[in-house]
């Protein structure tokens, strides 16, 4: 377990597949702490005393298979999912005690985002950005910046139930960044989208951490973590197995494919034979 005076130190202690203990030295104060988090579905334990952190600034990735526990433990840090754990931080606010603050100070982009279809993407970030208590002439001022960025421009008075799996995904990164959110989450942002939707969105993403923000991004996608983050952590049947900066991977001379199948696989790394092929 992490210190109780995490915020003044620079180690999170992160268990390990084998039951060892070791000490990951964070290079930023912490943007989202996590100890001893727990989630079960009736008999099925999907996060098992999970304990990691993020630093500011940082672009995080969080991988593992399907069903390891990635998509929950977002929604759990988000204030989606209620689950057992000694202390979660996001932002600086204890997400127990200050979970208001915590959602006020956070972008959140889920694998399958739910929209008002019937409204059109201007009015969709208008309302957004006047939940987020942005006056009404600065809220205008965002929606128009952001669909500019994000090319929606042309469709702006489209309503959303005619928009492509790209333009809606689009339309929810711009709502998650309309009040300037210091962690942002986002699960499987790219799953179902064209090339140059995705171009638009990596690039709003290094932008983003760039000027400051903490990103904490959910994928399987290995090139995409290779290339974009700057650290990472890997679930496995709910639990974390590695956890490391992209650059000691780089320097070990071993490809991020090669840990992850060593991890899911379970040393597992030959593909099953069939019957019907020689």
């Amino acid at each position: 377990m992490i210190d109780g005076n995490f915020e003044e130190k620079e180690s999170a202690v992160v268990p390990e597949s084998n039951g060892a203990e070791r000490a990951y030295r964070l290079s930023r104060p912490p943007a989202v702490v996590v100890e001893g988090l727990t989630k079960r579905f009736g008999d099925v334990t999907a996060v098992d005393n999970v304990t990691f952190a993020v630093s500011e600034g940082e672009f995080f990735g969080f991988l593992g298979p399907n069903g390891a526990g990635k998509s929950t433990t977002i929604k759990v840090l988000v204030g989606l999912l209620s689950a057992q754990y000694s202390r979660i931080r996001v932002a600086g606010f204890d997400l127990k005690t200050e979970p208001m603050k915590v959602k006020a100070s956070i972008g959140v982009m889920l694998e399958d985002p739910h929209l008002y279809d019937r409204l059109t993407s201007r009015e969709y970030l208008q309302f957004i950005g006047r939940m987020y208590g942005l006056a009404p002439q600065e809220a205008d001022k965002r929606t128009e910046e952001l669909l500019d960025l994000m090319d929606l421009g042309e469709s702006a008075n489209k309503m959303i139930v005619d928009y492509s799996t790209g333009m809606r995904k689009k339309t929810v990164l711009a709502a998650a960044m309309i009040h300037n959110p210091k962690v942002l989450f986002l699960d499987e942002p790219f799953n179902g989208i064209d090339p140059v939707a995705s171009r638009k969105i990596k690039e709003v993403m290094n932008r983003l951490v760039a000027h400051g923000a903490t990103i904490f991004f959910s994928s399987h996608v290995m090139e995409l973590v290779e290339r974009l983050c700057t650290s990472l952590a890997i679930i496995h049947r709910g639990r974390i197995h590695f956890h490391e900066p992209i650059e000691n991977i780089r320097r070990s001379g071993r490809s991020l494919e090669d840990i992850f199948v060593e991890i899911a696989g379970e040393g597992r790394t030959q593909a099953e034979e069939l019957s019907w092929i020689s």
